[in-house]
């Protein structure tokens, strides 16, 4: 849906309408911790928006609280969206034509702001020391009330500070805030208002370092960059006012902005960083797949006429619509993962192409769990893998559930001894004959229904032992557990060649 327009309506101006160019959003984490699902959420919302119109999708990193960074952050935060299908465009590591992609280089621009709007007397030089300002700050929680700065320096004459300036004197500085609310329509929480000025004090926009703070970079560089639309988490709405001020101070069009509600637990409770399970790189080290991630996600929120399980990210992209986000939080709920899981694996294995990815993954994860136990490297032929695949498909959630104790029986040969056998029935030269004499036949391993058939066909002409007890011997002989996939499956995705060789040795012994 992009007949959505760029609407602003300024409090002491009209409604103004101009029709948006070909989208470009952003996703703008600061590297301060790895991605987590969050991030991944807001980062494919505004990569749906793009992908759907045409549009560019950035990714920006806001690096300008240097004293926070987290060595390794920025790269695990773009090897995570190439890892979840979702690359941007124009990154630092892709490029582009409005580069440099990290702001800790673009500090000239934020500098070249900021001495616009001293210019023009939207911004002042702030001298107030930190203790000055720790002191306000106490002395407001005293009395119970917000902190909040009390603009002392926003009415200092001109040559006092010149003055200070030419002494040296440490300073930042700050926005001049308009008194009254702004009012803005935002594409998800409609039309919205709120007075900055009357609940906190001038805001910096440049520190004493050189680096901005994220009010002005963000403002800068979504004028620099040409964004058209700004998809972030609604913990910004109310910063949205002071944007629009900046935006206006400089004589600039601002984006459409959609706030996205928050992305909470199951419980209601806020995801935290702190939580190891909520970061993509550990769903990844888990085995679970990107789609599943991307879904589960989409899922759990809003912007889709409906929700269902197992949407690619092809169909995300033509049924998100930013009309039907709504403004209640998003609940996720990562007990129903497991359920998404099975969904999408199934789905790459009933792709030929993407199958045949998953039969080398499967290969190289066997290899290294099983390695020299494994007794017969037929298991290793893709031919084996496929028939392991297709007959698991809709039961596991991921390969690395086809390396379990479960599934062990699949790679190594189990060790069972005849007595083991003749401790669950006294007929099993009987049972281990006839399978053997059934395989001899062939015809028989077309289908788990049909070998069912023919193992009850087997069972009824036993004297002393039920089909249960049957099936009891041949699951013992075959993986060495009593619990598992039906006998069935276990011979089909063995092969006929291997359930003798099994059910022999087992004699033997």
């Amino acid at each position: 849906m992009f007949g959505v327009l760029r609407n602003v309506c300024w409090r002491r101006g009209v409604c103004t309408r101009h029709p948006a160019p070909t989208p470009r959003v952003r996703f703008a984490p600061s590297p301060t911790g790895f991605l987590h699902l969050g991030g991944l959420r807001t980062a494919l919302y505004n990569y749906l928006f793009a992908k759907q119109h045409g549009g560019a999708f950035i990714l920006r990193l806001e690096d300008t609280d240097q004293s926070r960074l987290i060595p390794g952050a920025a790269d695990d935060i773009e090897d995570m969206l190439e890892w979840a299908g979702i690359p941007p465009d124009e990154s630092c590591r892709r490029g582009g034509d409005y580069g440099p992609y990290v702001q800790s280089e673009r500090l000239q621009l934020y500098s070249q702001a900021a001495s616009a709007l001293l210019q023009t007397g939207h911004a002042y030089y702030c001298f107030c020391s930190n203790q000055r300002l720790d002191l306000l700050k106490r002395e407001a929680q005293r009395s119970g009330q917000v902190p909040r700065y009390d603009n002392r320096c926003r009415e200092l004459p001109p040559e006092q500070v010149q003055q200070k300036l030419a002494q040296g004197v440490p300073c930042v500085i700050r926005f001049k805030l308009d008194s009254g609310a702004e009012v803005f329509q935002d594409l998800v929480f409609s039309w919205t208002r709120h007075n900055p000025a009357a609940a906190e004090g001038d805001p910096v926009i440049l520190k004493a370092d050189g680096f901005p703070t994220y009010h002005l970079a963000s403002v800068v560089d979504d004028h620099a960059m040409r964004v058209s639309h700004v998809l972030r988490g609604s913990e910004w709405l109310i910063s949205t006012a002071k944007h629009l001020q900046l935006f206006r101070a400089l004589r600039w069009t601002p984006p459409a902005y959609a706030h996205l509600p928050l992305l909470l637990n199951r419980d209601g409770t806020k995801l935290s960083k702190r939580q190891g399970d909520i970061f993509v790189q550990r769903f990844r080290e888990q085995g679970v797949l990107p789609e599943t991630l991307l879904d589960i996600v989409t899922h759990a929120g809003s912007g889709f006429s409906d929700n269902r399980i197992g949407r690619r990210l092809d169909e995300l992209v033509c049924e998100f619509n930013i009309s039907k986000i709504t403004t209640h939080s998003a609940l996720l709920d990562l007990d129903k993962l497991d359920e998404f899981s099975r969904v999408h694996l199934q789905h790459r294995i009933e792709d030929e192409e993407r199958c045949a990815v998953l039969r080398d993954e499967l290969r190289q994860q066997v290899l290294h769990t099983h390695g020299s136990r494994i007794s017969d490297r037929t298991v290793l032929e893709p031919h084996y893998m496929q028939r392991v695949l297709q007959l698991r498909k809709g039961h596991v959630c991921s390969l690395r559930e086809l390396l379990n104790d479960t599934h062990t029986y699949l790679w190594i040969r189990p060790r069972v001894t005849r007595q083991q056998l003749q401790e669950v029935s006294a007929e099993v030269d009987d049972i281990a004959a006839a399978v053997i004499q059934l395989v001899a036949s062939g015809g028989s391993f077309e289908s788990t229904e049909h070998l069912n058939t023919e193992l009850r066909f087997i069972a009824s002409r036993l004297k002393h032992t039920k089909y249960s007890g049957a099936m009891r011997v041949l699951r013992l002989a075959l993986s060495a557990q009593q619990h598992g996939p039906s006998v069935a499956e276990m011979m089909l995705s063995l092969g006929e060649q291997e359930v003798c060789v099994r059910l022999q040795k087992a004699l033997e012994h």
